[in-house]
């Protein structure tokens, strides 16, 4: 079995508005993705909303003991900004809201484990998008704000921060097809500059004003695909491979990472259409303390031209992913099981941003229809992602520093309402009480765990002695 350093995290991650519930609750307001599942032409699964999902704010206590009973190190969740805030302003703090986290932060760190916390996680305060949302200028500052509270309220126990999960989701799926809240299109690239400007905001007030006192780190939790050429003898389909991810992972990385803007080949795509940081302040890049990375499926990527109508994302990227008919699909069309392209990921971001400190905030496999709790290809498929994992750190010399299943609980899976599942633990949405069983996945993902710490502790003691 590979050697993984012996302060690995392993852990588990969960959001928010996925599976809270108490959508109402003692004083919480209403975010974009309340507004979005109540709607009458809502485009989730089945009318499903995120109303109760799996009580987790009734039964935060349970989510303790499944943690306890993985043996995860670390456990990556998100705020609900709006419980905390209900109008998204500072104006009014919900101290019900400040409890609860509160109380779920005491519980990790009385039973040892870390907490990483998410400020946010698709779930814009419906005050703020009634005021623009992601397109206005003025929501960094809010944001930033926000965040400044919590790194107050909460920062005295955290040491490992994300400020938003996803922008490129956020900003392509909510702000350009319209597919998820709050519902918009045709504004991605205004509102993934407004979610740079945020983070960067939030990564200066944090260094300046609670480093020092609290000795955290600060980063954003980025997604891609891993990309390969269709044709790999084509040149013209490893130039569209290189812009997958470039229009991908290099949105939000390059910024980060690289040069404090966007890469050069969005640049000449886009012109200008692409906001400008020139004269913004404070700078972008530098803004990210770890590479924060969720991954979950590859995609062969061919170049291909799409002349007239509308500009759009689609026409600006001209290449387009497929899947390779030998990879295995797990439950949902889009997602094709493919370990082999995290560890090539992670060997790319070691090569193109610098050889940073990496957490794999999220990795995950779904299944739909009737539920297998005996679900193996699950479970070999989290031992088939660390062995990836483990050679990208022993082989490739990739600084991986932990590993986040993606979830802790089966959950409202956005606009795949519950019909898709990729929990560690089953949830009985049938259940008022919700009951949480532990999968096969989750028995074999805690044995994972279990012999990697115990080896670590081995090794520690046999090299000290």
């Amino acid at each position: 079995m590979n050697m993984f350093p012996e302060d690995f995290a392993w852990g588990a991650s969960t959001a928010a508005y996925q599976i809270e519930g108490g959508w109402d609750a003692d004083g919480k307001g209403e975010s974009i993705w309340d507004a979005f599942c109540h709607r009458d032409d809502s485009s989730v699964f089945e009318r499903h909303t995120g109303d109760v999902s799996c009580n987790s704010y009734h039964l935060w206590e349970e989510d303790l003991r499944c943690i306890e009973e993985l043996g995860l190190t670390h456990y990556r969740l998100s705020l609900s900004w709006s419980r905390l805030l209900p109008d998204g302003t500072t104006g009014h703090v919900n101290q019900q809201g400040v409890r609860y986290y509160n109380q779920v932060l005491d519980g990790l760190l009385a039973r040892g484990v870390t907490p990483m916390v998410t400020l946010y996680h698709f779930d814009l305060p419906q005050a703020l998008q009634d005021r623009g949302g992601w397109q206005s200028a003025d929501t960094p500052a809010l944001f930033d704000a926000y965040a400044r509270f919590c790194f107050g309220a909460f920062g005295d126990r955290v040491r490992l921060w994300i400020t938003l999960n996803e922008p490129y989701v956020c900003a392509k799926l909510g702000h350009e097809d319209g597919l998820h809240a709050p519902g918009v299109r045709g504004a991605a690239y205004r509102a993934g500059h407004h979610m740079l400007r945020a983070h960067a905001l939030a990564w200066h007030s944090y260094d300046a004003g609670y480093r020092r006192a609290q000795g955290g780190l600060v980063s954003m939790a980025i997604n891609s695909d891993w990309a390969e050429p269709e044709d790999a003898d084509s040149a013209e389909d490893a130039a569209a491979a290189a812009r997958y991810l470039a229009f991908s992972l290099g949105w939000f990385a390059w910024p980060l990472f690289v040069s404090g803007d966007y890469p050069e080949v969005m640049r000449a795509a886009v012109d200008a259409r692409l906001p400008r940081f020139s004269g913004v302040q404070p700078a972008v890049l530098g803004t990210a303390d770890f590479f924060a990375l969720n991954y979950y499926t590859a995609r062969k990527v061919r170049s291909v031209g799409v002349d007239g109508g509308a500009p759009s994302m689609k026409k600006d990227l001209g290449a387009e992913g497929v899947v390779d008919p030998a990879w295995p699909l797990c439950g949902l069309p889009w997602l094709a099981v493919a370990p082999h392209g995290l560890r090539q990921l992670l060997k790319y971001i070691k090569a193109t941003f610098n050889h940073p400190a990496v957490y794999i905030t999220e990795n995950g496999f779904a299944q739909t229809g009737p539920v297998l709790m005996e679900d193996g290809e699950r479970a070999a498929f989290y031992r088939e992602t660390v062995g990836e994992v483990a050679k990208a750190i022993e082989e490739d010399g990739v600084d991986v520093r932990g590993y986040f299943a993606w979830s802790l609980l089966d959950n409202f899976e956005w606009t795949d309402g519950y019909g898709a599942r990729f929990g560690l633990f089953h949830v009985d949405f049938s259940d008022d009480e919700r009951a949480r069983t532990m999968y096969r996945s989750g028995r074999e993902y805690a044995a994972i765990i279990s012999k990697h710490r115990s080896r670590s502790r081995a090794h520690r003691e046999l090299t000290s002695s």
